[in-house]
């Protein structure tokens, strides 16, 4: 038998999407949380496992501790804002039970293996980007210096780095996630406010060959190489997901890039059709009108799309390899075949200025897309984004310190001229530009109208959205007043106090 194995999304800041489950690890404006799909793959290949995903299913610290009892083995998935709060767990979770073994997974530790291993002596090994079978093969009993991938400090107390760990290949190989869910998860509790609910999501393939320099999993964990699981293989999990949870309304695809392959786009678009299930994924601009048209016929109702930016300098600067006018063309594309398009935006990217914020919110309302979300940009170490900001002495804060006591983003990069509470001020300005608008509160008050489930909905998500609203306002004005008071008095090598918002 293997060692009883617990894998672990940790219990963070209260409503936190992190770790397991999020690129961008960070409390929601509005109560969020994606599925923790990375340990779901090794949960399914160790008998007597269990994947506990504690932020969704509210389970606190001292909850979690005392599940940990029962288990020889923890795997848990950090991220770099709740790094600290992990280390707390891994030593609680020593206390109770000394005989424990804790891995740690994640880009941040595969970024940071020595330095992780240093702050956290609880810690018995990392393992380096894709953890599946490297964790599969220590609970089965493989001695940890014949495992590729993992870092652990040997018998004189220094850091051995075993060589790395090829991407996994064959993804049919891996067992399907949506039974870990059966097992261990209450899918009504995942909610994303753009995805129809309840929903739930996997993935389809792993990696992504675009260079976007901001971009945390292809830089730190899923890496460039793109592999796809068969058509076969996905339509026979998804077939049966539609037989275990009859009742979910929508299937969301969470690879990095769903559609990245047009002739792959379109095979597995063939053998969803006959399912007739409604789905969601994610997808790039240079998707044409073609691949789009299979995509709606097949059941897609909605697409992830990262627009990052109006600017064309900036989508050079962050090497996004689409341009502002094949995201019109994307676009439209989209509003003629009648799909939704969720658009992500980012502000305080490389080049970033007033300007270019103030086109950006112009570029988003003239797309008038379903819905949007704003993000600051952050910079994750391991990312290309982080290197360019250190070296030019941008970051302002880092690690713990991206966030807030409550695990919001904060701005953590300023360039000359731009005001990190600048940036945090356009970001509320930016959502109330788009949203109120007549398009836009035609569309919620027409959702609200015909749906009662949906009007519950969005009277929580706005009361969530309007309180931290308040918050970040008024932390906009405590920074301000701090700043004209250190124009007035200004006192040399002395650091600016970080703001939480």
């Amino acid at each position: 038998m293997p060692l009883k194995t617990l894998f672990l999304n940790p219990p963070s800041f209260e409503n936190y999407d992190g770790g397991a489950s999020s690129r961008w690890p960070a409390t929601r404006e509005i109560e969020s949380y994606w599925y923790p799909v990375w340990l779901a793959y090794p949960a399914g290949m160790l008998e007597g496992s269990r994947l506990l995903d504690a932020p969704p299913h509210h389970v606190s610290f001292d909850e979690t501790i005392q599940i940990s009892k029962d288990y020889d083995f923890v795997v848990l998935f950090t991220s770099t804002p709740g790094f600290p709060g992990d280390l707390k767990i891994a030593k609680a979770m020593k206390t109770a039970n000394p005989n424990v073994k804790i891995a740690f997974v994640g880009p941040h530790v595969t970024t940071l293996p020595e330095r992780s291993l240093a702050e956290g002596p609880e810690i018995d090994f990392i393992v380096r980007r894709e953890f599946d079978y490297a964790v599969v093969e220590y609970a089965n009993g493989k001695p940890l210096n014949e495992i590729t991938g993992v870092s652990y400090r040997g018998a004189d107390g220094k850091v051995v780095h075993n060589p790395d760990r090829p991407p996994v290949s064959n993804l049919d190989e891996m067992p399907d996630v949506i039974d870990v869910y059966k097992r261990d998860l209450d899918v009504k509790r995942y909610n994303v406010p753009f995805l129809l609910h309840p929903y739930i999501a996997l993935y389809t393939t792993r990696g992504c060959p675009a260079q976007c320099t901001f971009c945390l999993w292809p830089q730190t964990l899923s890496g460039h190489p793109w592999r796809k699981r068969s058509s076969d293989a996905v339509a026979s999990e998804m077939k049966r997901a539609m037989e275990l949870f009859p009742w979910v309304r929508e299937f969301f695809f969470d690879d990095d890039t769903f559609n990245i392959q047009k002739a792959r786009t379109i095979e597995l678009c063939e053998k969803l059709k006959p399912l007739g299930m409604t789905w969601s994924c994610t997808s790039r601009v240079t998707t044409d009108y073609e691949t789009l048209k299979a995509m709606k016929e097949a059941g897609c109702r909605l697409l992830i799309v990262g627009y990052e930016s109006g600017d064309p300098q900036i989508l050079k600067n962050i090497k996004k390899g689409a341009t502002v006018e094949r995201a019109r063309a994307f676009t439209k594309d989209c509003h003629k075949l009648g799909l939704k398009v969720h658009g992500d935006f980012i502000l305080g990217l490389p080049g970033e200025t007033k300007e270019t914020i103030r086109r950006t919110m112009d570029f988003a309302k003239e797309l008038d897309v379903e819905t949007i979300q704003v993000s600051i940009a952050h910079a994750y170490p391991g990312t290309e984004l982080y290197d360019y900001a250190k070296a030019n002495g941008f970051i302002v804060q880092e690690g713990a310190a991206m966030v807030d006591d409550q695990g919001h983003q904060v701005a953590m990069i300023e360039y000359p001229g731009l005001p990190r509470d600048y940036v945090m001020e356009m970001v509320h300005k930016f959502y109330d530009e788009y949203y109120f608008r007549p398009k836009a509160i035609f569309r919620i008050v027409r959702k609200a109208v015909f749906n009662n489930v949906e009007r519950k909905r969005l009277y929580k998500e706005a009361k969530d959205f309007m309180k931290l609203r308040s918050v970040r306002n008024k932390a906009v004005k405590v920074a301000r007043e701090q700043q004209a008071k250190s124009n007035i008095n200004p006192k040399k090598n002395e650091p600016a106090e970080p703001v939480n918002v």
